[in-house]
């Protein structure tokens, strides 16, 4: 946090007004440039008792991965514990919007129980709507604890209204800040030591209307002059406060000595500066103070300067003394090499950002398109692509067809922000000078950056062809060295082969890219490469292991950090539902559904519905199921997710059968090709042939393919119809396979979904002593037990215990029919159905046999 100048001047009613607003969420301290603001707060919160975490603002931080970075790093002043998260997700291609990221902080700042103030000063530099949304987030949502400082030039882009009504904000203007002519008076006589009359002080304040930075220069003019009284007249005449600005900043500036001037204006392109930094932008002669020195000294002289932390070792400039030397420096020349020595000093320190954006202010392009590939690892990795993009947009169209290597970039860059359908047209036009180029190993490997960026687009078309194609003409052709590009390229591949069925090559394929990221230090393809196995390995029912990956994916990026996550929590929902720990289920859905809407382009929310289905399913919530669905369809048709569509008529399908439909059923799955469907539909017909015509080949297939997933499926149904159709011999030896396979993993759900028929293949099981210990388990897991001596022929559909139960409850027929949505005849016709499967010809009869079953 910026201490108090030296000589600046206390001001007590002001600061008990701050002190007095503490217990609110606000202070917004609003002014125009000179009157102090940054003095007051910093001389404020030196002698508050609380914390404080001093962000000072410039330009700059309008990207919002930057102004993150920097939230984070000041926060962390205070809590050094907190965010981690955040930081993980700076290293996103694509950044989260800004609130996922602030809620994740606030959930840890919630643990920090230290009454704390968080200072934004010169907020006014903010224009990006996004983050002023975030902070107003921020400020709506953090811990009752925080208290936020906001210094700025005009009031901020979010409104401050509602925090006023509700008197949670505490507000000092234009008229507050002025100097009052007994503050005046110490300032001019104590703290400048000028000796002005009472009547030059009263003229002064006057002619500057308390404006403290006027006062000031007029002081700093005035100092060793013979007779100040007689400056402050002439200077106080004629004239408009604008002139009396520029004449003022100017008399400061020449009555500099020659070596101060030269190093004001030299570091004046600096946003932040340091001493060594500064010794880079001077030719500093000997015996002639060093950057540090200086630094020290224009503080102590009180001109215009700022420190922004508490060893005084970085600074900055005064905003309108900064704008004055900056336009001295225009006229004198000379900027261009300024930029440049800075350029290389932050290289040097590897700061490669700001090397960059100085490079770029140089206008050395050759400079800044070698930055940008970082030292290994290209700053649009690293979070950087809406920078890089704007120097890009920024250049004249010859210099980007002059320079295939920026094209390419800029077409990755648009990648990176999501703008994919400009992403083609920059591809061709870069295509199109290469084919006048003559080939080498540079326009190789451009070549395979290409095909690589055409890869991911097609990652997100999910068409495994396209990505095959460009993936292996990008690894035909980039540079073996090219390693951040190659990883991703691999990673693309591994989509690729899971798409296609191939998941021992998808699986090589990850492990990969996670090897290779982790050593190069890729973090977001590390990330999905990591997400990618996790799902190798659940489809392989290894699900001891594919919670491991998940749960270190969510220890890596922080929990809940990167929208990507959102696969790590849905696949330990799955996991979690699998073992019927629907707790842990439903909470990690939770953070799941929350996150996945925040990835653009991709099916993850779609997913989440079709997990939702189940896990409606499980609570017998058959009506929240069907909503799910037809939530996911929706989607399907909104977004064009055409590969998902039988994921659809599945679930549909399977809400057809329990109701007893198995003739819409048959409709629903249509051309879709689902032989689980199918054989569920011709067992329900007690066609058990064309069952097991189906299933037996499939059951094949799936394990020449290593599906193991799908066998497991394909085992257990094949199971129920070999006992449904009385053979009970090979029936338990199936069942028998299916469980050995199914222990490990500690599946549940998996067979308890399949209701009544399976609890009585597994009693049969137990009885066998097939798997004693997990065969119990299981049966556990079903609930009540029914009597193995009375089961039933055929079992009751879910709409048919909805019926069943309502009859328990004395319920007319026109009755359920109004609680269920249905017509007369529908319930009449489940009543007759009802009857047949439990053996009976009344309504009493139906309830005693329910009970005795344990289905009521």
């Amino acid at each position: 946090m910026p201490p108090p100048r030296s000589q600046a001047v206390l001001r007590p009613r002001l600061t008990e007004r701050l002190n007095e607003g503490l217990h609110r969420k606000l202070t917004l301290i609003s002014a125009s440039a000179g009157f102090g603001k940054t003095t007051l707060a910093g001389q404020w919160l030196a002698a508050c008792e609380r914390p404080v975490a001093w962000l000072s603002l410039d330009e700059g931080d309008n990207d919002p991965a930057r102004f993150l970075a920097y939230f984070v790093a000041a926060l962390r002043t205070v809590a050094p514990n907190i965010g981690e998260s955040a930081l993980g997700a700076l290293r996103s291609p694509q950044l989260p919007p800004l609130e996922a990221v602030m809620t994740t902080l606030i959930n840890e700042m919630i643990g920090c129980e230290t009454a704390m103030v968080l200072m934004l000063d010169d907020y006014h530099v903010i224009e990006n709507e996004l983050i002023d949304r975030a902070v107003l987030f921020w400020l709506e949502s953090m811990p009752p604890q925080m208290h936020i400082v906001i210094s700025s030039r005009k009031d901020p882009g979010f409104s401050v209204s509602k925090l006023r009504v509700r008197d949670q904000a505490t507000e000092l203007r234009v008229q507050d800040l002025r100097f009052n002519p007994a503050e005046a008076s110490l300032f001019l006589n104590q703290a400048m030591a000028l000796g002005l009359s009472p009547g030059s002080v009263a003229l002064l304040e006057a002619r500057t209307e308390g404006w403290i930075a006027g006062m000031q220069l007029a002081a700093l003019s005035a100092r060793g002059r013979r007779d100040a009284d007689s400056f402050v007249r002439d200077f106080a005449g004629d004239g408009t406060l604008p002139h009396i600005v520029d004449y003022l900043i100017e008399e400061v500036l020449q009555r500099q000595p020659e070596n101060v001037q030269n190093f004001l204006l030299r570091s004046s392109v600096l946003e932040r500066m340091c001493g060594s930094l500064c010794d880079a932008m001077l030719d500093t002669g000997t015996g002639e103070p060093d950057g540090q020195t200086m630094l020290r000294m224009l503080e102590q002289a009180n001109l215009f300067i700022v420190p922004l932390d508490d060893e005084r070792r970085w600074y900055r400039y005064h905003h309108l003394f900064a704008d004055l030397l900056r336009r001295r420096l225009r006229r004198s020349g000379g900027e261009a090499e300024l930029h440049a020595r800075a350029s290389i000093w932050h290289e040097e320190d590897g700061s490669e950002l700001e090397a960059f954006r100085h490079a770029a202010a140089a206008g050395d392009i050759d400079r800044a398109a070698r930055l940008i590939e970082g030292r290994g690892m290209p700053l649009l990795f690293r979070g950087a692509a809406a920078q890089v993009l704007n120097w890009l947009q920024s250049l004249p169209q010859p210099e980007l067809r002059a320079r295939p290597a920026l094209g390419v970039m800029y077409a990755s860059a648009l990648l990176f922000v999501g703008r994919l359908a400009d992403v083609e047209p920059m591809l061709q036009t870069v295509e199109a000078v290469m084919r006048m180029m003559e080939p080498d190993d540079r326009c190789r490997d451009l070549v395979g950056h290409i095909a690589s960026i055409r890869a991911t687009i097609a990652v997100a078309m999910h068409q495994a062809d396209a990505i095959l194609e460009q993936s292996r003409l990008a690894l035909e052709n980039l540079h073996p060295d090219n390693l951040p590009v190659r990883t991703a390229t691999t990673w693309s591949l591994g989509y690729a082969y899971q798409l296609r069925g191939d998941r021992a090559a998808a699986g090589r394929a990850y492990t990969e890219a996670l090897a290779v990221s982790e050593r190069i230090g890729h973090y977001i393809i590390g990330v999905m490469s990591a997400l990618g196995l996790g799902s190798v390995q659940e489809e392989a029912n290894r699900l001891e292991l594919a919670e491991k990956t998940y749960r270190d994916v969510l220890l890596k990026v922080g929990d809940a950090a990167l929208p990507a996550v959102c696969e790590a929590h849905l696949g330990l929902a799955r996991i979690g539902y699998q073992r019927n720990e629907l707790d842990v289920a439903w909470r990690h859905w939770q953070t799941s559904a929350r996150l996945a809407p925040l990835l653009e382009s991709t099916d993850r929310t779609l997913a989440c519905e079709l997990l939702l289905f189940r896990l409606k399913l499980a609570q017998g919530d058959s009506a929240g199921a069907s909503a799910s669905v037809a939530k996911a369809e929706l989607l399907v048709r909104q977004h064009g997710f055409a590969h998902r569509m039988h994921a659809i008529a599945a679930a549909r399908a399977e809400l057809l059968l329990r109701e007893g439909d198995w003739e819409a059923a048959a409709e629903q799955i249509g051309s879709h090709e689902l032989p689980l469907c199918q054989a569920r539909i011709d067992w329900a017909r007690k066609d058990w042939t064309a069952a097991l015509a189906v299933l037996m080949p499939l059951r094949q297939r799936m394990e020449e393919a290593g599906w193991e997933d799908e066998r497991l499926s394909a085992l257990i149904v094949e199971a129920l119809v070999r006992h449904a159709a009385g053979d009970e011999k090979q029936a338990t030896e199936l069942l028998r396979v299916a469980l050995a396979m199914a222990e490990p993993g500690g599946f549940i759900r998996i067979f308890i979904d399949e209701g009544e028929p399976m609890k009585r293949l597994l009693s049969i099981a137990h009885e066998r002593g097939i798997k004693r210990a997990y065969v119990a388990k299981l049966l556990a897991a079903f609930g009540p037990t029914i009597p193995h001596t009375q089961p039933l022929i055929e079992p009751l559909s879910e709409r048919e215990l909805e019926v069943l139960r309502l009859v328990a409850q004395g319920l007319s027929n026109q009755e359920i029919g109004e609680r269920l949505f249905l017509a007369l005849s529908s319930v009449k016709g489940h009543n007759r159905n009802i009857f047949d499967k439990l053996q009976v010809s009344r309504r009493t009869e139906a309830v005693a046999r329910g009970r005795e079953l344990g289905l009521l």
